[in-house]
């Protein structure tokens, strides 16, 4: 099946007149009159919501509206700029795509097949903006909330044939000559995985100049040069911890965009910034919306960091924010709750799945592995931990049938087998601890949020723009347009 079908052609068509309907009523990009005529932006910012679509922009905002003020509206920074434009994601041999098949199509501006870092289908290198704006005298930086050598990260400075080429990848980091990474880890540095392993990446990015820090401490004093930082606690997959989880030992994803704004503005010629929140994703894949909806709050914050960077200076800077894809086709709307929404129930669940797994779970099951433990030891658990009660009224107490549920995923759980794609336990609990996918169905429910996939979607997604030639991200286009249109504001070409 091509990945522009008739049916696709004619939603595009649809989803265009709705755009531009909106955009013939909302704000016209107040840059392009204040600044007619000058289009070159000296400061780039490109904000990346891995798995960020339309409904988790939204729920983070009806979140946000109903903890503030009494639930009255509050808006996210990113939904608040003049240009909001519709974008299409599909890869070039796969309608729902993949982070590096889109990563490499906003990195690159063209279409490449799944799993494809910086290369095209046909496996050919192809330059990035980041690499254009670093050849131009640029300063560049890249951070993610995932591992810095994570597919979207990676496809801006990396060009591999497979995202999964983890230790290729972290050598071309060191190689990049980019002067900021920060966030997530590497996952395979010393090349254990690699059949062709290349050296220590760490030791080959030092030799090139680059200063390692781990330390919040030296991190938020550090003043110099080329810097490669990640969090001292990397809880999974090199990956910082998700933002519900985070201590106030940890860096932020937003104080890693800060620090990467202090190095990079150093540079009279400019700087291009990529900064990608990557656990959004990973919490949608799990279905679990209040970590999704925290991790796009800290995603936020981070675009906060660069709209006090473009008040200071508004004639030349440029800032974009964007997904790559919708993960887990998430509702706003469940059938069970009708037209009911109660997003305050939300504010109950005091961790992410992932803590609640690794922490509690598991060591449950360790401590009962040879009784199988027992479906009352749980309820204690599940009121603490996520606010369900057993007794009482009111949206938090478990129906009969909530807790049979629970039950029947308890006992599946203390069983420990492995669910495999294609079976009803799959589509019940994904690839995840069937008790905390459970959990968080049923939370999500009682707040009216609903999901139909643990993987991503084909649905379109909002890319929004603000400064200097923002305008022509109004409208309805391609993954791929992103980059041209950043190198025509840029005075660049790929």
């Amino acid at each position: 099946m091509k990945p522009r079908s008739e049916f696709g052609r004619i939603a595009g068509c649809l989803l265009m007149a709705a755009a531009l309907f909106i955009m013939a009523a909302g704000p016209v990009c107040a840059e392009a009159e204040m600044y007619k005529g000058f289009r070159k932006a000296k400061y780039v910012f490109l904000f990346i919501g891995d798995g960020m679509g339309m409904p988790q922009r939204s729920a983070a905002e009806v979140y946000l509206s109903d903890e503030a003020n009494g639930g009255s509206q509050k808006l996210l920074a990113m939904n608040q700029f003049p240009a909001q434009g519709v974008t299409t994601t599909h890869a070039a041999n796969r309608f729902i795509t993949g982070s590096a098949a889109s990563a490499t199509a906003m990195a690159c501006g063209i279409k490449t097949n799944i799993n494809f870092i910086g290369v095209d289908p046909e496996l050919n290198p192809v330059p990035t903006i980041a690499e254009v704006a670093k050849e131009k005298g640029m300063s560049v930086g890249i951070v993610s909330s995932v591992s810095i050598d994570h597919a979207t990260p990676a496809a801006f400075y990396a060009h591999q044939p497979t995202r999964k080429m983890y230790h290729e990848i972290d050598v071309d980091l060191a190689d990049s000559g980019f002067d900021y990474f920060g966030g997530g880890g590497l996952v395979d540095p010393t090349g254990k995985k690699s059949k062709a392993p290349q050296g220590d990446a760490l030791e080959i990015a030092k030799r090139r100049g680059y200063t390692i820090i781990t330390d919040k401490t030296e991190f938020m004093n550090y003043d110099g040069g080329k810097l490669i930082a990640y969090n001292n606690r990397l809880p999974d997959g090199q990956a910082l911890p998700y933002a519900i989880d985070n201590s106030a030992l940890d860096i932020s994803l937003e104080e890693f965009t800060q620090k990467g704004i202090d190095i990079l503005s150093k540079n009279k010629k400019g700087f291009f910034l990529m900064v990608e929140g990557g656990k959004i994703d990973w919490a949608c894949h799990a279905n679990d919306a209040v970590s999704a909806i925290q991790d796009t709050l800290a995603f936020d914050n981070s675009v906060k960091a660069a709209l006090d960077f473009y008040k200071e200076h508004p004639k030349n800077t440029l800032i974009i924010v964007t997904g790559d894809h919708e993960c887990g086709g998430m509702t706003l709307g469940f059938a069970g709750t009708v037209y009911s929404t109660q997003f305050d129930v939300l504010s109950k669940q005091r961790l992410s799945f992932q803590a609640f797994t690794d922490h509690i779970v598991d060591k449950y099951k360790k401590e009962h592995a040879k009784d199988g433990g027992d479906f009352n030891d749980i309820v204690p658990m599940l009121s603490y931990y996520f606010g369900l009660e057993t007794q009482g009224e009111g949206p938090m107490v478990l129906k009969d049938f909530e807790l049979a549920e629970l039950n029947k995923a308890f006992r599946q759980t203390m069983k420990g087998d492995k669910i495999k794609a294609g079976t009803q336990e799959y589509l019940l609990y994904g690839s995840y601890d069937p008790l905390t996918m459970k959990i968080t169905h049923i939370l999500n429910q009682k707040a009216g949020i609903g999901w139909t996939s643990y993987s991503h979607t084909g649905v379109p997604i909002t890319t929004s723009a603000m400064g200097v030639g923002c305008e022509i991200f109004n409208g309805f286009y391609d993954n791929t347009d992103i980059p041209k249109k950043i190198a025509s504001i840029m005075g660049v070409e790929l």
